[in-house]
């Protein structure tokens, strides 16, 4: 447990910088005058006098921004810097150094340890405060390209029109989740579903009313899923995949039947106009709790596409499950739907 002296001191104001302060200083003097410099300024800071404890604060909360002497006892700056910046951290850490050492030479070994700036002791307020906003200025540049790039991402794997993944993310994601599933003994079920008789709502009532039924659908089956746990693709046309991790075919198999309930009772509003629609739906899945069973993803949906012929050939508007069998699966695909 940590000593009363060993806790960080933070000043008490609401801030107005986005991002908390670290300041590691050995110096009572000069750390509490940092303290009242800074939180003037309105910053959200914390102080340490000592480089090990700096980490151990490090490893409690994130610190975008991190002050620190270079001559201080036990671990010094710049062993502080190249410390952090082995550390697996959030985001990117803006490090300042404070330094009586103005040479080229220890600004240099300054630089190289791993610090973005250094500021002279005994040091001008205003400049490093000027010195900080930089430091601020590169880090929510950072985060707007952390941004810009998670919406590039997301673009990627996301079917434009129903919201959902898409097959480039199934083909990521799959194999992942037969490995997690395998390394845990877990079970790993998938339901692979389509709209009833979608090519005569489309031709019926034009494309874009079949592209708005595939939206309201997609958005309906997403009511009824673990939208944050399992996935749902679009698989092709108005054909889905829903995989659903650590979870028995006994449990995919209520869903399905849910979802096959729930579309059979449900208005869609497509045009303005209330239309009554059915799916059809395919269920299998595995247990990998024995750790021997080996499969594919492209295995398992065939498996899927298998038990979702089955329901369509018994009548649609109906749900299909079985178990992944590797050899019926392979015989099925060898001989193709009849």
């Amino acid at each position: 447990m940590l000593k009363q002296q060993d806790m960080p001191v933070a000043t008490e104001h609401i801030s107005s910088h986005p991002f908390p302060v670290l300041v590691v200083e050995d110096s009572a003097v000069i750390q509490r005058q940092l303290e009242i410099v800074l939180g003037r300024e309105g910053f959200d800071i914390d102080t340490t006098g000592d480089g090990n404890h700096a980490l151990e604060l490090m490893n409690r909360r994130f610190y975008p921004i991190v002050i620190t002497d270079w001559m201080m006892p036990g671990m010094d700056g710049p062993t502080l810097c190249r410390a952090i910046r082995k550390k697996q951290t959030p985001g990117y850490v803006f490090i300042i150094l404070l330094t009586s050492r103005d040479s080229r030479e220890d600004i240099v070994q300054g630089l190289k340890s791993g610090a973005d700036d250094y500021v002279n002791k005994p040091f001008d307020v205003s400049e490093l405060i000027a010195r900080i906003n930089a430091g601020e200025r590169i880090l929510e540049l950072e985060h707007s390209l952390k941004r810009a790039n998670e919406r590039i991402r997301k673009l990627s794997i996301t079917d434009p029109l129903t919201k959902c993944y898409n097959r480039s993310y199934l083909a990521e994601r799959m194999p992942q989740a037969l490995k997690t599933a395998a390394r845990y003994g877990q079970c790993l079920s998938i339901m692979l579903f389509d709209v009833d008789h979608f090519k005569i709502h489309n031709d019926t009532l034009g494309h874009l009313a079949g592209d708005e039924l595939l939206e309201e659908f997609a958005r309906f089956v997403k009511t009824l899923i673990r939208i944050d746990v399992d996935w749902l693709v679009r698989y092709g046309g108005d054909e889905f995949l829903l995989v659903m991790l650590n979870t028995p075919v006994s449990g995919a198999a209520d869903l399905a039947k849910r979802l096959c309930t729930g579309i059979s009772h449900k208005s869609f509003t497509v045009l303005e106009k209330k239309i009554r629609i059915t799916a059809s739906f395919g269920v299998t899945g595995i247990d990998m709790s024995n750790g021997a069973f080996r499969v594919t993803g492209d295995a398992l949906i065939g498996s899927a596409d298998r038990y979702l012929y089955e329901a369509k050939k018994a009548g649609r508007n109906t749900v299909k499950i079985g178990s992944y069998s590797g050899e019926q699966v392979a015989a099925y695909l060898r001989a193709g739907p009849s």
